[in-house]
């Protein structure tokens, strides 16, 4: 190999150096070199200062051309590229060269890459975002004993001491996707589980949603009791609401424990469902049960109060309810919000 980089070095010395490059990575993978190491080596091969950033962990290495630790805040990058896992980005390695790019640059970030994904393989878990499914439901399952649920998570890359908060999703975006914007630079992981899709995370911004996917918060708790909250939360999603935090539904949530014979049974709920025909009339009804004014929900509906006020009045008569009472007002609160726990 060596021979023909020199061959070709003769008649192209860009592709004699690029061999050079893979034979240079070759030799370091073959050692079975960490991280730090794999930076160093580079950063000495670049000539300039070398960057390595996983955005599961937020881990960032930086390293000068003689192998100390790059201080003080990075240099613009003069090229970078993805570190990719299990057809998953997991990160970015980057150069730091004053002045213009080297004509090596690109097949040297292209290696570097490669090493990096290979060395997050074999040492510890990997730092993709999805993760195996049947290791989720160790953590979450409340038929797990605590041994097989902390072994399920160190297998995931979660430290003992790091507070875990499940949420529970539906989404037709890709897992991952949700997970690394509600969890940025910091160790979060996904699996679809029967018919909703699992995310543990340390933290969650529930900002950061992205527009079309519902979405179950549970508190930072026992993994299989948060579980069981986000569950419960994603219920009580709705279009206008599709964020819900179980912290925040407080007394709602024994709502979700009313048996489905029952709510079905229950005049008001059963009223709610005859009308679910017309989507006009429960949008109505839940900008008005929300505001709770006529010109509350005339602003959210984009109507005149007036129009408003003839349509809650039909609704009224329809459900046999005085929507004008504060008792009225309640009821048809509960039986929109049970009606929509049987539907979900």
């Amino acid at each position: 190999m060596e021979a023909l980089a020199e061959r070709l070095s003769g008649l192209d010395p860009h592709l004699g150096g690029a061999i050079r490059v893979v034979m240079f990575y070759d030799t370091l993978m073959r050692r079975r070199v960490d991280l730090p190491a794999l930076a160093r080596a580079s950063a000495g091969l670049a000539e300039c200062v070398v960057g390595i950033r996983l955005t599961g962990t937020g881990r960032v290495i930086r390293v000068t051309p003689d192998g100390r630790k790059a201080s003080g805040p990075p240099s613009p990058a003069s090229s970078e590229g993805p570190i990719i896992l299990d057809e998953e980005e997991i990160g970015t390695v980057w150069l730091e060269r004053p002045g213009p790019p080297s004509l090596l640059d690109e097949a040297l970030l292209e290696r570097l890459a490669i090493a990096v994904a290979a060395v997050v393989e074999r040492y510890g878990p990997a730092h993709t975002t999805m993760a195996d499914p049947a290791l989720v439901e160790l953590v979450i399952s409340a038929d797990s004993d605590e041994a097989a649920r902390a072994r399920a998570m160190r297998l995931l890359g979660f430290p003992a001491d790091l507070p875990v908060r499940v949420v529970a999703v539906r989404s037709r975006l890709p897992l991952d996707q949700v997970g690394s914007l509600i969890c940025p630079a910091r160790l979060v992981k996904a699996a679809p589980l029967a018919d909703v899709g699992v995310i543990l995370a340390g933290t969650v911004d529930p900002a950061r949603f992205p527009a079309g996917v519902r979405a179950g918060i549970g508190a930072v708790d026992r993994p299989d009791r948060s579980w069981l909250q986000a569950r419960t939360a994603l219920r009580f999603t709705t279009p206008r609401q599709p964020i819900v935090h179980h912290d925040d539904l407080g007394a709602l949530t024994l709502l979700a424990e009313i048996r489905q014979d029952a709510a079905r049974d229950n005049a008001d709920v059963a009223a709610i469902a005859r009308m679910a025909g017309n989507p006009e009339d429960l949008e109505t009804l839940d900008a008005y049960c929300t505001t709770g004014s006529l010109r509350g929900a005339a602003e959210r509906l984009h109507l005149h109060h007036s129009s408003v006020a003839r349509r809650i009045d039909q609704i009224a008569k329809t459900l046999g309810i005085d929507l004008t009472e504060p008792t009225g007002l309640m009821r048809a609160r509960l039986a929109l919000t049970v009606w929509r726990l049987l539907d979900a």
